[in-house]
């Protein structure tokens, strides 16, 4: 696993042995492609990496040029290499802010107090989570003010797993499909 593009192209990023599931180069490359057609650039832009891992997309953000990300992932060995990760990140230059908390998803949305206005929200759940726990995740992002109104939310899905039966609130506008993963674009209407 790689930074594919930015001041840390190329540097190979560490994963946390048997604890996560990685979005793979390719699909990152690809919700990255996406992510700059709505963006243009990432200079400026704040991303919120739910289930972080490794923290590849929100590094790969950092190494595009995102002022700051927020990560969260529940497990020390993920948080640890999101760490190592971000230091190797730091080395090539890259300037922006990677702040990693240890906390479940939900715990971490439910404990901010302010709005961050994040520019796009990543949703990257072990495959087995229930649609349950997603849906309740994207109503506290509601809730909680925290998508920029012209701010994108991204959900990955196994492609055998049920529907995703979004909140009436978002408007799915893009899906791809990389491998076992299908990835979710939506906005606020």
């Amino acid at each position: 696993m790689r930074i594919i593009s930015g001041t840390a192209k190329g540097r190979r990023l560490g994963e946390p042995a048997n604890v996560t599931r990685p979005t793979s180069d390719r699909a990152r490359e690809g919700i990255f492609s996406a992510l700059t057609s709505s963006f243009g650039t990432f200079a400026g832009v704040k991303l919120l990496d739910l289930f972080a891992g490794s923290g590849a997309i929100g590094l790969e953000a950092i190494s595009r040029g995102a002022t700051e990300v927020d990560a969260t992932d529940k497990n020390q060995a993920a948080v640890e290499c999101c760490l190592k990760n971000y230091e190797l990140v730091k080395q090539s230059g890259a300037t922006g802010k990677f702040n990693i908390h240890k906390q479940s998803a939900k715990d971490f949305l439910e404990s901010l107090e302010t709005p961050k206005n994040y520019d796009v929200i990543f949703i990257d759940p072990p495959y087995e989570l229930e649609n349950e726990y997603i849906i309740d995740l994207l109503k506290i992002i509601i809730s909680k003010n925290l998508l920029k109104k012209s701010g994108e939310v991204i959900v990955e899905r196994d492609d055998k797993w049920e529907e995703l039966i979004w909140p009436k609130q978002y408007e799915v506008f893009k899906e791809r499909s990389y491998g076992r993963g299908r990835f979710f674009f939506a906005r606020l209407i």
